[in-house]
């Protein structure tokens, strides 16, 4: 019978496990240190500057207030270095986790509507880039549209993804509030994307109803869906979902924070994954919720009981739902298979 880990073991299991991260945001990922250097540097900005206050800074009351205080931390990042500083630190906790590739969320029109020059955004992107191959950990982007800024944002969110087209540039995003946000305005934005070769990865179902992510599916052309968290209120969606094998990037811990269930037991994961979901985990702004890529296995884990072979599927969704090619997928499945096989055994 497959083992079913706790404790000390799970954690070490979890924690070796060669991970992949599909859904975490550069400006989410900045560590409380890095928050509070940077706050410490631009004091104008309103982000607290003593470490007891920005812990508290960081307690979100719900979502509305999670996006008040994450555009506060985007306002500190306005250069390449900030830039640059950012993709390192993630690129160390990736590394810290043993995850071997991530795609990272990064929202251009926020950062030039702050000021910053797009070469300084390409160039910290780049040199981040470079400096995570060197720590273990393939990085690749997606540009999103902060959907609460509308057409326009839209629009030059596009423009700037299909001139620059930077290396590692692999998908096109929504993000942002759903409330009062449809979908379907930012259509034209994402079929010329989809034209272009990006691929489709808007948020759907974090805030809002089953309503969002069919018309993600359907308006946007969505190949994952960031979050889908309401997915399981609608029977007909979970069959269109497993039907057509349309991954979901959950992110329990985030969910949790944001108050968009009560814990981990009450999260809709377990259903997802009875209807044969491609669920991947992941976790969104790790250091503002107090998550991280293992921590997220474990917590599924111990809450749902689950079996090693069920937390390798996982981390095998992840591969599979990645936009790398199939070599550089082959070579990450082998790569899970080699540890787990031995582990498996001995913790069984």
């Amino acid at each position: 019978m497959p083992a079913i880990l706790t404790g000390q073991v799970l954690r070490a299991f979890a924690h070796a496990l060669p991970k992949v991260e599909l859904h975490v945001h550069l400006v989410g990922s900045a560590s409380l240190p890095t928050v509070l250097e940077l706050a410490r540097r631009r004091p104008a900005a309103g982000v607290p500057t003593d470490e007891r206050e920005l812990a508290e800074f960081f307690t979100f009351r719900d979502f509305a207030h999670f996006l008040t205080v994450y555009l506060a931390v985007t306002s500190l990042v306005r250069d390449r270095h900030d830039i640059h500083t950012l993709v390192t630190g993630l690129a160390a906790d990736l590394a810290a986790h043993h995850c071997r590739y991530a795609e990272v969320t990064v929202t251009p029109y926020n950062h030039l509507l702050d000021g910053m020059s797009g070469d300084d955004l390409l160039a910290g992107l780049e040199t981040g880039r470079a400096r995570a191959a060197e720590l273990g950990v393939e990085l690749a982007w997606c540009f999103d549209i902060p959907g609460e800024k509308g057409v326009r944002a839209g629009r030059e969110t596009l423009v700037f993804a299909l001139r620059e087209r930077p290396a590692g540039l692999v998908s096109f995003g929504l993000g942002g509030p759903e409330l009062g946000v449809g979908r379907a305005q930012f259509e034209p934005f994402f079929t010329r994307a989809r034209e272009a070769g990006l691929h489709s990865v808007p948020h759907a179902g974090e805030t809002t109803g089953p309503a969002t992510i069919w018309s993600a599916l359907h308006d946007l052309g969505a190949e994952r869906i960031g979050h889908g968290t309401s997915c399981a209120a609608d029977p007909a969606l979970l069959e269109h979902l497993a039907a057509h094998r349309i991954p979901l990037e959950v992110c329990p811990t985030s969910n949790v924070r944001t108050g968009q269930v009560a814990d981990i037991a009450a999260h809709p994961v377990r259903r997802m994954l009875d209807h044969g979901l491609v669920v991947t985990l992941n976790t969104d702004d790790p250091p503002m919720f107090g998550a991280t890529l293992t921590g997220e296995y474990v917590a599924v884990a111990e809450t749902l009981g689950l079996t090693t072979a069920e937390l390798v599927r996982l981390a095998e969704n992840a591969v599979a739902a990645s936009f790398l090619d199939e070599q550089r997928k082959a070579v990450l499945r082998t790569e899970i298979t080699e540890m787990t096989l031995p582990r498996a055994t001995d913790f069984a």
